[in-house]
């Protein structure tokens, strides 16, 4: 089983960045997916998620109407499209797999918004 993420970097604040989750070793269309951040110091906090489908997202309020979560589950892959990102958005960036008592989680990918 592997989550992979990629597309974390330095990006300028009010950027976009495009974080990837790819899955492999698992029947990724039967679980939920989810991403997470920890910054520095904070607790882990749950940035967006998808249901098996990708018929249904929800999205923390720091993030609405700026982050839009989607997957392929033809590809075996769920994306984050961040934009007018702000400082406050750096963290290391996480995927998880969730289906039942079954979680899987990836090593991160880190994001820092700075000038």
């Amino acid at each position: 089983v592997q989550l992979v993420e990629s597309g974390g970097g330095l990006v300028q604040p009010g950027g976009s960045l495009r974080l990837s989750c790819a899955a492999s070793g698992f029947t990724f269309s039967s679980y939920h997916m989810s991403w997470y951040r920890q910054a520095p110091g904070k607790e882990r906090e749950l940035v967006a998620s998808i249901t098996s489908t990708g018929g249904s997202t929800n999205y923390a309020d720091s993030v609405k109407g700026r982050f839009t979560m989607s997957r392929d589950n033809a590809k075996n892959a769920v994306y984050l499209q961040m934009n007018s990102l702000k400082p406050e958005d750096t963290a290391l960036y996480c995927c998880k797999a969730k289906t039942g008592w079954t979680t899987y989680w990836g090593q991160g990918t880190q994001v820092t918004v700075s000038s």
